[in-house]
């Protein structure tokens, strides 16, 4: 499996010029990262990434991606879902990069580990996704304005809800997406 055959997400892709102001000294993070996908296209702008997934395997596989190319990351093994400890805890990130998952006790967490003045971006799939197909669990999917509201007081860049082509076998799917700039103050 080779991570350099992965394409980023259209909303990183379509919105990079948002991150070029962003200083990076706290660097990025990749939540949930999966394959690492969008955090290797930071990574290759020489943004410093945390690639933050419970999955070892997928991991161990990204990580000899950054070192055979070069690219300047840690690979972070978590449970995100953990129940009892707040895994972000004391962490600072200037990036946040959410794509394709949702846990709500994470999201004030979420926030938090977001320096001020930092940026957001979240996608992932809402209720609506249930006339598509996959994702069912309604524990994994947004209910309509759920996002806006997580980050209400937050300046808004971008924000979406509602269907569109998805990038996997061009079939519909129903997702909200948002960019956001937490406040220098909150």
């Amino acid at each position: 499996m080779s991570l350099s055959n992965t394409s980023a997400s259209k909303l990183l892709v379509e919105n990079l010029s948002l991150l070029k102001n962003l200083s990076y000294d706290n660097g990025a993070l990749d939540l949930a990262c999966g394959a690492g996908r969008n955090g290797l296209l930071l990574a290759s702008d020489n943004i410093p990434v945390t690639f933050a997934d419970c999955n070892g395997a997928k991991l161990a596989i990204l990580a000899g991606e950054l070192r055979s190319r070069r690219l300047d990351g840690v690979c972070w093994q978590v449970d995100l879902e953990a129940t009892g400890r707040d895994p972000l805890e004391h962490k600072r990130f200037d990036l946040i990069l959410v794509f394709n998952y949702l846990h709500r006790p994470l999201m004030a967490s979420i926030r938090q580990a977001l320096r001020p003045g930092g940026l957001i971006m979240y996608e992932t799939f809402t209720t609506h996704q249930l006339e598509f197909g996959k994702p069912t669990n309604p524990n994994y999917l947004l209910r309509p304005g759920e996002l806006l509201g997580s980050f209400n007081e937050w300046e808004v860049e971008l924000y979406f809800e509602g269907e569109r082509q998805s990038t996997q076998k061009e079939r519909r799917c129903a997702k909200a997406s948002l960019i956001a700039r937490k406040p220098k103050q909150e």
